[in-house]
């Protein structure tokens, strides 16, 4: 199975996700934004299987940085651009086990796919 983990590096809820995979020996790749960037077509996928609304952080100082006229009216073209533009908008971390993907950290939910 290939693992990859996708966020940023220094976030804290990356580290627990990382950190939790290692101690159950799961093997996975750590794919960060700030280093590697992030495609459009890769984040075009994941807001099509899991919705913008998913995806999008709306909830971090990036975004909530954002002129006001930035967060009206977003679609998933709209958040796309966004997350292109500031990576850090982009939920963290976002697991993906063999093209299966899986958004945020929490153990149990970790648990059930593991």
């Amino acid at each position: 199975m290939t693992v990859t983990l996708y966020g940023l590096k220094h976030c804290d809820t990356m580290k627990k996700a990382g950190a939790w995979l290692d101690a159950r020996g799961i093997a996975y790749r750590l794919h960060d934004y700030k280093k590697e960037g992030i495609e459009a077509e890769t984040l075009k996928r994941w807001v099509s299987e899991l919705g913008w609304e998913t995806v999008l952080n709306r909830s971090g100082t990036t975004f909530r940085a954002l002129p006001e006229a930035d967060k009206q009216d977003i679609d998933a073209d709209k958040a796309v651009a966004l997350m292109l533009a500031g990576p850090s908008m982009i939920k963290r971390p976002i697991l993906d086990r063999d093209g299966v993907l899986t958004a945020g950290f929490k153990p149990v939910v970790y648990e059930s796919l593991f």
